[in-house]
């Protein structure tokens, strides 16, 4: 969770990497919903972070180990739909409610192997494993 100043606002040395990592419209669109969150939700970090990153998916999904603007706005997920209460998977940033075509071009971007075979699902659940080590790798190359 980001680190806030006094006035509770986000620090942006403080964003997440994968946020960092992105353009400046996202770190923007993330900081400022957490801002506004920390106000609405009494200074509860976890669920200021948990609105930020939901605010974003509307607008951003996760590739590799940035975020990058979708092609349509709209909830990426059967959780973003249904809301914080619903008990459907989130798909980490990937957007699962894009085609079949679009996951595949971004499973061709990360040279994801076996992708020509896959189903949906299938195409989702290796686009989050390989959005997990690219992450994972930035972060190891960060400290």
């Amino acid at each position: 969770m980001p680190k806030t100043s006094k006035a509770g606002h986000a620090l942006k040395g403080e964003l997440p990497s994968t946020i960092r990592r992105s353009d400046q419209k996202a770190q923007d669109t993330f900081a400022k919903t957490y801002d506004a969150a920390m106000e609405t939700y009494d200074g509860d970090q976890r669920r200021a972070a948990q609105t930020a990153f939901s605010s974003l998916k509307h607008s951003y999904e996760k590739v590799g180990d940035h975020w990058e603007p979708k092609e349509d706005r709209g909830p990426s997920d059967a959780r973003a739909a249904g809301g914080p209460d619903t008990p459907a998977p989130t798909a980490g940033g990937v957007d699962a409610n894009a085609s079949k075509a679009h996951l595949y071009q971004r499973a061709k971007e990360l040279d994801i192997k076996g992708r020509s075979t896959m189903d949906k699902e299938q195409l989702v659940q290796a686009l989050q494993k390989a959005n997990e080590r690219a992450t994972r790798k930035a972060r190891e190359e960060e400290s």
